[in-house]
């Protein structure tokens, strides 16, 4: 049996203005080029909110002054050749004083506007879609993707065969 990394994950999306708050690894950011949103895992009984609450003043000091559940994605992918399967609840969060000093040496924040967050590259990727679509109609949503799939998908596309990727639903 192959290595199994599956993982519970809380994720808040945090706009101040017309700006998101995202996050980066300091010393992977100019190897990889991608951000992501801020949480982190959930520990065995713990809440989802109050996972991201635990997350975002451990990252942040930031404490929550509102959140609410806005979807839920699942995402396959490979990370340092070994596969991961995540679940991440995606929550809507207010709070007051919102800065992007980070309170860990590994990772830094910053704000990106409305039009520079749709093409820059956040992971997972369909995440960054549906906030951008949930941000316009405010619908939950639910989202499932294989990116492991996609690299055998391209290669198998140069061979002739093609197929469907499932679609982003919302609710």
């Amino acid at each position: 049996m192959e290595n199994n990394n599956f993982e519970i994950c809380v994720r808040g999306i945090i706009f101040q203005d017309d700006n998101i708050l995202l996050c980066h690894h300091i010393k992977d950011r100019t190897k990889t080029g991608y951000y992501f949103f801020p949480g982190g895992h959930v520990e065995f009984g713990e809440k989802a909110e109050d996972a991201l609450a635990r997350e975002l003043k451990e990252e942040l000091n930031l404490s929550i002054k509102e959140i609410s559940y806005i979807g839920s994605i699942e995402n396959i992918f490979e990370q340092n050749k070994e596969k991961h399967h995540e679940i991440n609840l995606v929550f809507n969060v207010m709070a007051e004083n919102i800065k992007d000093k980070s309170q860990e040496d590994h990772i830094e924040f910053l704000f990106l506007n409305k039009e520079k967050f749709a093409v820059e590259k956040v992971l997972p990727l369909v995440l960054r879609d549906a906030v951008i679509k949930w941000q316009k109609d405010k619908k939950f949503f639910w989202l499932s993707k294989d990116e492991t799939k996609n690299k055998e998908r391209k290669k198998r596309k140069k061979g002739g065969r093609f197929t469907l990727e499932r679609e982003i639903r919302h609710t």
